[in-house]
């Protein structure tokens, strides 16, 4: 899909760099780069397809296992 956007000049100098060094396409280099950017702002989808997929195995937790796992993720860091 064809779009149009504003960026700032040294955003793009920068861009046409790396597409040259990379020996891209400016397309290939602006749709890789939205697309991790995409990606690592995805939390909620990860979180809804985790939650999509407990329901559909539909196993139920029992309190051991709660509890144990209320642990480990008070210990962990976020």
């Amino acid at each position: 899909m064809k779009t149009a956007v504003s960026i700032p000049d040294e955003v793009f100098e920068e861009a046409e760099r790396l597409a040259r060094r990379m020996k891209r396409s400016r397309s290939e280099v602006y749709s890789r780069a939205l697309a991790e950017y995409v990606a690592r702002h995805a939390s909620d989808r990860v979180t809804e397809a985790m939650n999509q997929t407990l329901a559909e195995i539909d196993e139920r937790v029992d309190d051991f296992s709660r509890a144990a796992s209320r642990r480990v993720l008070e210990r962990s860091d976020w």
